[in-house]
C-alpha cells in the first residue's frame, strides 16, 4: 500500500502554542524543526478476538518476568493466538513508516518507548523465518557502512529471541534525517518473533542506557537528533480503532484541551519512570496511593497493582479473576466504569468502553487493565495512551499528560 509521511510547514507554526505548566515550560529553539508522523493500517490485522492473552504474555516477557501459570497454558496449548512476546503493536492494527538508507526503504516500524533499540528484520535472515514482514536489505544502500565487531542480542523469559550485527545508516522519519544513525539488522529471529507479521521491527524511544549493542551501546535516534529539533520533546497522541499520531519536536496545542500537567521521571534504568498520586473508578471517591509506572507504548494494556484491578473489577457485575486465563474477565454485555489516574492536581480519565480488549468467547470479553504480578512497576500501556495526549519531554526529563479534545 502507498504510505506517507505528514510533513507540513504548519507545525512549526505549533511552537508557540507549547501548554505552561507548573514546573516549567518547553522552549521553543528558533530556526530548528518539528514534524509529525501519521501511524498507517497495519494491512495483516486480523480483529481483536483472543488478542488479549497474547498482549498479557508480551507484557511479561518483554520485561524478562513470568506470566501467570494459567495464561501460559492457555495462550501455548489452544492456538487461538500466537505466543508472540515481542513486538507489541498498537492493537496490533497500526504502524509507522520509516525510510531507511539510499534510496530509501520504507520499512513499518513499531514505535516503542520501553526499549531503546533500533532494530529490523532484514535479507541476511533465512527464509524460513520470515513470515510477510518487509525486508531492509543492507547491500541495496549505498549509505549502509558495517560497525565492525558490534552485535546486538535481545531474548526475553519465554526463550524468544532475536540477533545479529550493526551497521551505521541514514534514517529518515517524517523528513529529518540522521546519517550516521545505528542501524540493529536481524541475522535471525526465534519461531515466536516470526510469527507476528504486523511490523518490519522496532524504533526505541527509551533513553539509550537501555540499548543492547555490544561491545558500545549506541544513541537512539531521537537521541541523536536532538539538536535539530525546535524543543527536546515529542508526544504521543494514540487513537482508539483510527490511527494516532507522533510529533517530534512540537506540542500540538490543537490535540488536547485544558493544560498539560507535568511530573518528574526517573530514567535511571532508561525508562520513562513516573509516580502516579491516585486513583478512582467510576464515580467513587479518589483514593490517593502512590503508583510507580512507566509510560510505554510498546505495551498494549494497562498493568497495575493487584489492589486497585481488583477494586476495579469489584465494580463491574460477573467479572471475574479466570482461573483459565490467569487474567480477568467480564461478560461482553456489562457497562464498564471508568478508571481516572492522579498525577498531581490533574485527573486522567479512561472512559469505560477503552478498558475491553476484545472477546475471548461468544460472551466473555479480556480486560484491557490486567494485575502487575513480578513486575518492578506498574504500566501505562495503550489503553490508558489512547486516552491521553503524552508529551516526553527529554530537555527537562519529566513526562506530560492532558485530555483529548473530544
Amino acid at each position: 500500500m502507498s504510505l506517507s509521511f505528514s510533513l507540513t510547514a504548519a507545525l512549526l507554526s505549533l511552537l508557540p502554542l507549547i501548554s505552561s505548566s507548573p514546573i516549567q515550560d518547553v522552549q521553543p529553539r528558533a530556526a530548528l524543526q518539528s514534524f509529525a508522523v501519521q501511524q498507517v493500517p497495519n494491512p495483516k490485522f486480523q480483529g481483536y478476538d483472543n488478542a488479549g492473552p497474547a498482549a498479557l504474555l508480551r507484557t511479561f516477557y518483554k520485561y524478562n518476568v513470568q506470566p501467570p501459570a494459567a495464561a501460559r497454558a492457555m495462550v501455548n496449548s489452544t492456538g487461538i493466538v500466537a505466543a508472540t512476546p515481542f513486538p507489541a503493536e498498537y492493537d496490533r492494527e497500526y504502524v509507522a513508516p520509516v525510510s531507511l538508507g539510499t534510496p530509501a526503504q520504507e520499512l513499518n516500524l513499531i514505535f516503542d518507548t520501553g526499549s531503546s533499540d533500533l532494530w529490523v528484520f532484514s535479507t541476511s535472515m533465512p527464509a524460513a523465518q520470515v513470515a510477510g514482514q518487509k525486508l531492509y536489505n543492507p547491500s541495496g544502500s549505498s549509505t549502509s557502512a558495517v560497525l565492525w565487531g558490534h552485535t546486538w542480542s535481545i531474548q526475553y523469559g519465554d526463550g524468544s529471541r532475536s540477533s545479529g550485527t550493526v551497521v551505521n545508516e541514514l534514517v529518515t522519519i517524517g523528513g529529518i534525517s540522521y546519517a550516521s544513525q545505528a542501524l540493529e539488522i536481524a541475522n535471525g529471529v526465534s519461531a515466536q518473533f516470526s510469527q507476528d507479521p504486523a511490523s518490519s521491527g522496532l524504533l526505541g524511544l527509551g533513553f539509550s542506557i537501555l540499548n543492547t549493542v555490544i561491545p558500545t551501546s549506541q544513541k537512539t535516534w531521537f537521541d541523536n537528533v536532538l539538536p535539530t529539533l525546535a524543543a527536546p520533546v515529542f508526544t504521543v497522541d494514540l487513537k482508539r480503532a483510527a490511527p494516532g499520531t507522533y510529533t517530534f519536536g512540537a506540542i500540538d496545542a490543537s490535540s488536547y484541551a485544558g493544560k498539560i500537567e507535568y511530573t518528574p521521571i526517573d530514567n535511571s534504568n532508561g525508562f520513562w519512570r513516573l509516580q502516579a498520586s491516585g486513583y478512582q473508578v467510576g464515580t467513587s471517591p479518589f483514593q490517593p496511593t502512590t503508583i510507580d509506572a512507566i509510560a510505554d507504548t510498546g505495551t498494549t494494556l494497562l498493568m497495575l497493582p493487584a489492589a486497585i484491578v481488583k477494586a476495579y473489577y469489584a465494580q463491574v457485575p460477573g467479572s471475574q479473576l479466570h482461573a483459565s486465563y490467569g487474567a480477568y474477565t467480564f461478560p461482553c454485555s456489562a457497562k464498564l466504569p471508568s478508571f481516572t489516574f492522579g498525577i498531581g492536581r490533574y485527573r486522567g480519565v479512561i472512559p469505560g468502553a477503552f478498558v475491553s480488549y476484545g472477546r475471548i468467547d461468544a460472551t466473555t470479553c479480556y480486560g484491557g487493565i490486567q494485575d502487575q504480578g513480578n513486575l518492578p512497576f506498574s504500566i501505562f500501556g495503550d489503553i490508558l495512551m489512547k486516552a491521553q495526549v503524552v508529551v516526553f519531554d527529554a530537555g527537562r526529563t519529566r513526562i506530560g499528560f492532558a485530555a483529548k479534545k473530544v
